[in-house]
């Protein structure tokens, strides 16, 4: 009976430990960490404390040098339908995926203009003023933008880029908060270029108006430069998987149809942003 006793315990132990290493992969430390050569993640707890949740705002940070981006959708003739970030990764062989954009009421057209390398997934030029720009055509401009149309040219630069994603603009090329407070919260996915080009995929699970989370990001050590709001509520996503650590970020909140911080469903995605080694960091 001893014996027995003493097998159940080392079980205990062990099942404690387990589970404690799971928790710790899921719950990144506080600040950057890094994961490889140009990928780190941010986990920052927000000065201003959310209605519910632990106000908490992870951000994977690429370089553009060690990652190559990928536009998938559910239009393609290849895949055909719509997966979570996470299995979007895997169908892909992506490191990390993140909401491309929001999408209509028929689950697979983006709200505004989206196309890639020839393939069209929304004609329409929206009144939204950013468009996330990469797999440029001329190697005289940067390997990934957002561009601003108060800002830029956009009938000019987007003939030099063969992947395109228009949607909301939070911080503009002045670096300001363009965001109009409201009384509206949401758990939020982002995407930002940081001061040094650096591709920032942004997570708050908590719940925030869009203008005090943009606020938030301009206040952390994260050298936001320019931003925009890809997804919203329960369906923002964000995945991360290096072969050593992997993370999943679920969005739950949404004022007036989601009010509560329960959901553990990754849902399913017709959009995605999605990044893989370059040749280079494969190497490394």
């Amino acid at each position: 009976m001893l014996r027995l006793a003493f097998i159940f315990l080392l079980a205990g132990v062990f099942i404690h430990s387990a589970l404690s290493s799971i928790n710790a992969e899921s719950d990144p430390p506080k600040g950057w960490l890094s994961l490889e050569a140009g990928l780190d993640i941010g986990t920052f707890e927000s000065p201003q404390k959310s209605i519910i949740g632990d106000s908490t705002i992870h951000i994977l940070r690429i370089n553009p040098e060690n990652f190559k981006f990928r536009l998938l959708t559910a239009r393609s003739k290849k895949q055909g339908k719509r997966l979570s970030a996470k299995k979007w990764a895997e169908t892909e062989n992506m490191v990390a995926t993140i909401n491309a954009s929001m999408y209509q009421a028929d689950k697979m057209t983006s709200v505004s203009y989206m196309r890639t390398k020839g393939q069209v997934n929304n004609t329409w030029v929206s009144k939204d003023q950013t468009l996330l720009a990469f797999d440029p055509t001329t190697p005289s401009v940067p390997a990934i933008q957002i561009i601003d149309r108060e800002c830029q040219d956009f009938k000019k630069i987007r003939k030099l880029y063969e992947t395109l994603v228009q949607s909301i603009r939070m911080v503009s090329c002045h670096g300001e908060n363009v965001w109009k407070q409201q009384s509206k919260k949401w758990s939020t996915a982002a995407i930002g270029i940081d001061s040094q080009g650096r591709v920032l995929f942004i997570h708050a699970r908590s719940p925030y108006t869009t203008h005090d989370l943009i606020s938030t990001l301009l206040k952390l050590p994260i050298e936001l430069k320019q931003a925009m709001y890809v997804e919203g509520g329960p369906k923002a996503q964000l995945y991360i998987n290096t072969g050593q650590q992997e993370f999943e970020f679920l969005g739950s909140y949404s004022t007036g149809s989601f009010e509560h911080d329960e959901n553990d469903v990754a849902w399913p995605l017709p959009n995605v942003l999605g990044i893989q080694r370059t040749i280079v960091n494969s190497e490394k």
